[in-house]
């Protein structure tokens, strides 16, 4: 009896955890225009494994990936050209995530989609952070750790 009500314990708290809770506020932001190569830079400096494409006025508009960088560069020092520009390779349209999502209802996303990263937008589009893959397992991780105790008490 005990396992059911953690599980429901544990359900209820993850239900109420948004997106919001966890995301990055400062994610990695590569612009349309900007060479791959520098793309790549700000993707290495950040630690983070891709990025949103964002126009001029912060709207998501592509997602550029290591994986999408990697076969660029290949192709590009086979090739030796220097000049392609992240709009030419990003994927689109963006999988994006809203802030007051569920982190239950995203990690559920997660097990379909499967990207990495997701961009979190705002209700107009714009970028105001990102949440991946580690900070969705550390919002579960949390909350069945708090959820144990309170059971234990």
């Amino acid at each position: 009896m005990q396992v059911t009500m953690v599980h429901l314990q544990g359900r209820n708290t993850m239900e109420s955890l948004q997106v919001s809770d966890y995301m990055n506020t400062h994610p990695v932001k590569l612009g349309l225009k900007m060479p791959v190569a520098e793309a790549v830079e700000w993707l290495l400096a950040s630690g983070q494994t891709g990025g949103p494409v964002v126009d001029e006025k912060g709207k998501v508009v592509g997602f550029l990936s290591e994986q999408d960088c990697i076969s660029q560069m290949i192709e590009s020092s086979y090739y030796r050209e220097q000049v392609c520009r992240v709009a030419d390779i990003m994927r689109t349209p963006a999988l994006t995530v809203k802030p007051y999502m569920s982190v239950l209802e995203l990690a559920q996303l997660l097990l379909r989609e499967k990207p990495r990263i997701y961009p979190v937008v705002d209700d107009d589009g714009v970028l105001c952070g990102s949440i991946n893959r580690t900070n969705i397992l550390k919002a579960i991780d949390v909350q069945l750790r708090s959820g144990y105790r309170k059971v234990a008490s």
